[in-house]
């Protein structure tokens, strides 16, 4: 029968597993929630553009607001993002054939909606986007 020596570093190994597994889970659930920001950031990039689009396609300054809102509230809830604040500002100085119009969308949104599960916090995002009218549509009819 073999006695262990001192300084023997029999088992050194699973304990170093068990103090270093938490800190890697921990930074890996940190970098899933660096990405899922990322993705509700470009999620309402996307929000913005479509509702600058749908903002263009209108006759009429009030319908190119009420066509932004639409169109930014569809997009964020078919993405799952649940705004707590959720603002459209439609910037329709050059509403006029070949002109352009300028939507601002801002949401914020808890944290832990969009991040890793359980995180405190508000995020808010905001985008905007710009999308030219068309030069001969009747525009203000």
């Amino acid at each position: 029968m073999t006695r262990p020596r001192a300084g023997d570093d029999t088992g050194s190994t699973t304990i170093e597993i068990v103090v270093l597994a938490p800190l890697v889970i921990a930074l890996l659930c940190f970098v899933v929630g660096l990405g899922r920001i990322a993705d509700a950031r470009n999620q309402l990039t996307g929000a913005t553009r479509d509702a600058a689009r749908a903002a263009s396609l209108a006759a009429t300054p009030a319908a190119a607001r009420t066509a932004a809102e639409q169109a930014a509230a569809a997009d964020l809830d078919s993405a799952g993002i649940d705004c707590a604040r959720f603002a459209v500002a439609v910037n329709d100085v050059d509403f006029r054939p070949g002109g352009s119009v300028t939507v601002r969308v801002a949401c914020t949104t808890d944290l832990s909606a969009v991040s890793v599960s359980g995180l405190p916090g508000h995020l808010t995002l905001d985008a905007s986007s710009t999308a030219p009218l068309d030069t001969y549509a009747p525009v203000g009819t």
